[in-house]
């Protein structure tokens, strides 16, 4: 008998602790999740924005222009449903690790 995990579905709107090399931060992001792709918003410190990224496994990773900054990169490990933990690299501002909980 074989067994497949399916991927959590990070459909919804999650919020973020950002801890860069110029200091902290929170950012909302709104997600919607189809197969292994993921789309949706950024609220935060650099405005809003539209998001693009892939839920492959455990594993996530999404992106937005950060305008000013430059892209912002988010690379993370779900942990269980409703975390994500990971690095992330906000264009001039940085590069740092956040946490993110799903609301």
């Amino acid at each position: 008998m074989q067994f497949v995990l399916s991927a959590a579905d990070l459909t919804g709107t999650w919020t973020a602790a950002v801890v860069l090399d110029a200091g902290t931060g929170s950012a909302t992001f709104t997600f919607q999740q189809t197969g292994e792709a993921l789309s949706g918003t950024y609220s935060g410190i650099l405005g809003d924005a539209k998001v693009t990224g892939t839920v492959k496994g455990d594993q996530v990773e999404w992106s937005f222009d950060g305008g000013q900054v430059g892209k912002v990169t988010y690379k993370g490990t779900l942990d269980g449903a409703s975390k994500i933990k990971g690095t992330t690299e906000y264009g001039q501002l940085g590069n740092g690790t956040f946490t993110a909980t799903k609301k």
